[in-house]
């Protein structure tokens, strides 16, 4: 498939091709859940019912976030911190990994082949984040069996934001393999990242309010990445110069802070290895 655009300032055939191929598994993978999840009714349906009658309304959630939020399970504040500086730096790599990898090839120049190069092979280490996300989320559910939960995320962490860093110290093309190893560590983080907060947060909420906290511990996904699409461009261009490699450092530092603050976090007992 041509990597050549077939028009002025249009897309290239295998960009529009990813992005089909995209959206009809991603709307596969939607439908195949919606009909073949099973739904059970609760065992006590008017209590539910009545309950749910209580709950309705715009008053009463404007009433119950508040409410929540000043009653919040330490273990979910905690996890709150770690989860908005590992998103910070989930999203320093998503923004400028892309350009950085031309920059570490050695070109700044948009038409330059080298800058082409560069752009495509971050595509390649792209997919191998993902396939290792893939092979590290079966290791992670080992590893759970063994180790406390707050550990194997740190961990995850540390390896993230040590693979992002490391693209600081990875000059020219002919060391492109590295970072393959690079983002790969940031694959493993990637599979910590989509389970094991909510693993230990789960244990940690009262059942009655499961719903509302798992809606509030979205927040700090929400408000890094409006905080980083707010700052993010003024803070690359004055004051890490303009250099995408420094920004994409940048997301390591974040990721190797949310690590250190992964470990302050206190589990309940239901969530700990046994």
């Amino acid at each position: 498939v041509s990597d050549a655009a077939d028009g002025s300032n249009a897309l290239p055939t295998n960009v529009k091709i990813s992005f089909y191929v995209g959206a009809i598994a991603f709307l596969a993978a939607v439908l195949w859940t919606v009909f073949t999840s099973k739904e059970y009714p609760p065992e006590n349906l008017e209590e539910f019912k009545r309950k749910k009658s209580e709950s309705g309304g715009f008053t009463h959630l404007l009433k119950e976030i508040p409410d929540a939020l000043r009653h919040m399970p330490g273990t979910m504040k905690r996890l709150a911190l770690v989860q908005f500086f590992t998103w910070l730096g989930l999203f320093c790599m998503w923004l400028h990994f892309s350009n950085a990898v031309p920059v570490i090839f050695g070109s700044n120049d948009p038409t330059s082949p080298v800058f082409k190069r560069g752009a495509e092979w971050a595509g390649v280490c792209y997919a191998v984040k993902d396939a290792v996300t893939f092979l590290a989320a079966f290791g992670l559910m080992a590893a759970s069996r063994h180790m406390d939960r707050r550990r194997i995320h740190g961990i995850c962490l540390a390896l993230g934001g040590i693979g992002l860093l490391a693209t600081g110290f990875i000059h020219g093309e002919q060391q492109k393999h590295l970072l393959l190893i690079a983002l790969a560590l940031g694959g493993v983080a990637w599979a910590s990242i989509l389970s094991m907060p909510y693993a230990i947060l789960s244990g940690a909420l009262p059942a009655e309010r499961m719903g509302v906290y798992m809606g509030i511990f979205n927040f700090f996904i929400v408000i890094p990445e409006i905080l980083a699409a707010l700052t993010f461009g003024p803070i690359v261009k004055h004051w890490l110069g303009g250099n995408l490699v420094h920004a994409v450092m940048v997301g390591g530092a974040c990721m190797l802070i949310a690590a250190a603050l992964a470990q302050w976090v206190k589990e309940s007992p239901a969530t700990r290895a046994g």
